[in-house]
């Protein structure tokens, strides 16, 4: 039953949070969510950033790790030996002779037993015999150490490790900053992604209505051709030709429409909401929306300004000062470590008082001072690898931020072209308008026929496209090229 009670209310709770998380949801279901909007929930719900939340909680606590190095240090070390046999201070019984003081020499001499008839001392193996002798038993000298218990209690304060705790200080603090930084390039990351989905879908609802009035053009012209097929003013090959080219827009709008809703799906995905929630864009159902950059595309760009914003920058010149800190570490090996001991000694028996069956102990305190000597150059090669490593770590940021000179002025050229296209995709489309206009006109007058009218909608639906294409590519690369220039702030 406890089992039961338990599965049940865990099953509770979990379909408590399910609720919870699904309403939490809902509440985006048919609302219509601006780009801001949708950034916001991308960096809320975006398991990537979670992650490197959590790697930045890792890394304050190495830091505190590491600052606790410089604290001292408290320990405390016990155990139990059980010994077989008993520890005896003599092999057997001793009779140790005794001195008496002679008040003629004024000294301390051995009393001996002498021979009464001649004087002389009385020898045992060429040896005097004691005439006075202190019996010390092997009992009195045998302890049971059959049990014994022992512990310390011992403290160490670091005086002099060689600069190393200074340097895993530094490396952590380093640390944390690469985790924060490395957060901040994932949320750029996260936040283009955002912007690339939302206007594709944007784009692919302009080119939804643009499909949905050119399959409307085809309708017309079709039975508008009928009724002339009808009068005998056109013939079935026209009707054939017209209704032809309106299946194949109505399978385009097919496609159009399924590419919309998985685009919709995607950014769905990317805002962390579920695949199936249905919302609109606040610029999806514009006629059209007038592309902006946030500045004028310059011709050139101050890079040490643009290096001091990227985040991958700063995250490689972070690995630059670890590694430098890492040489230091391994530099610490080949220098003397200093340290003050304090420590609580006791044992059972007690080794202060006779081996008593109780617990006694005793403070003591010293230093230790440790010197390397020789290791067969290993220490100093380890030193040499760091520093190594670090070198190569800052050639890798040249040659990033030769990368990077690259990347700006891609981006800047992509964008001002961007740019051009699209003003000459305008100019383009209101020719295709007047064009289509004309045509119309002339087929209605009799002085055009069907192939001329078809050609102009072709030609108005490809400008149409191109412009669609062109505005919305202006958007993404004017966010590409503030994301290159470091200027992309996803908070």
């Amino acid at each position: 039953m406890k089992r039961l009670s338990a599965g049940l209310l865990i099953l509770s709770l979990w379909v408590g949070a399910s609720s919870a998380s699904a309403q939490d949801f809902s509440a985006y279901e048919g609302s219509t969510l601006s780009l801001e909007q949708c950034r916001e929930l991308a960096l809320k719900n975006n398991k990537q950033l979670r992650q490197q939340d959590e790697k930045i909680r890792a890394a304050g606590y190495q830091k505190d790790e590491a600052f606790a190095a410089y604290l001292p240090a408290l320990d405390f070390a016990g155990g139990y030996m059980y010994n077989q046999k008993e520890l005896s201070m003599f092999s057997s019984d001793q009779y140790l002779p005794i001195k008496n003081f002679n008040l003629e020499t004024k000294g301390y001499e051995f009393a001996v037993v002498k021979n009464p008839l001649t004087g002389e001392p009385v020898l045992n193996n060429g040896q005097p015999i004691p005439e006075q002798v202190a019996y010390l038993p092997k009992e009195a000298l045998t302890y049971d150490i059959h049990n014994v218990f022992f512990g310390a209690v011992t403290l160490t304060q670091p005086i002099y490790m060689g600069g190393k705790i200074v340097a895993m200080n530094k490396i952590t603090g380093f640390a944390e900053d690469l985790a924060k930084t490395m957060r901040n390039s994932a949320a750029q990351d996260v936040v283009y992604a955002v912007d690339a989905a939302y206007w594709q879908v944007v784009s692919l609802k302009a080119k939804h209505r643009l499909a949905v009035s050119y399959v409307g053009l085809l309708d017309t012209l079709s039975r508008n051709v009928g009724l002339m097929v009808r009068e005998g003013v056109a013939t079935q090959r026209d009707q054939l030709t017209v209704d032809v080219k309106l299946n194949s827009a109505q399978i385009d709008l097919t496609k159009v429409e399924n590419g919309l809703v998985l685009s919709r799906m995607a950014l769905a995905q990317v805002c962390g909401l579920p695949v199936n929630t249905v919302f609109a864009l606040a610029d999806e159902d514009a006629a059209t929306v007038e592309p902006g950059t946030a500045e004028p595309v310059a011709t050139d760009y101050n890079m040490n300004e643009v290096y001091s914003r990227r985040q991958d920058l700063r995250a490689l010149e972070l690995g630059v000062k670890i590694f430098e800190q890492k040489a230091n570490v391994a530099r610490a090996a080949m220098l003397p470590n200093l340290a003050l001991v304090g420590a609580y000694s006791f044992s059972n028996p007690n080794l202060y008082d006779g081996f008593k069956k109780n617990f006694n102990g005793a403070f003591s305190v010293g230093a230790m001072l440790t010197i390397p000597l020789w290791h067969w150059g290993g220490n100093y090669n380890k030193y040499r690898a760091a520093k190594a490593e670090t070198g190569a770590m800052r050639m890798e940021l040249e040659n990033a931020r030769t990368l990077v000179d690259l990347q700006v002025k891609q981006a800047a050229f992509k964008s001002r072209e961007a740019e051009k296209t699209y003003d000459m995709t305008r100019t383009n489309l209101a020719k295709a308008n007047e064009n289509l206009r004309c045509a119309s006109l002339g087929f209605k007058e009799g002085v055009m026929t069907v192939d001329n009218v078809m050609e102009a909608q072709t030609a108005w639906l490809k400008a149409h496209s191109e412009e669609i294409d062109s505005r919305i590519d202006v958007y993404l690369c004017s966010v590409y090229l503030q994301k290159v220039l470091g200027r992309l702030d996803p908070y």
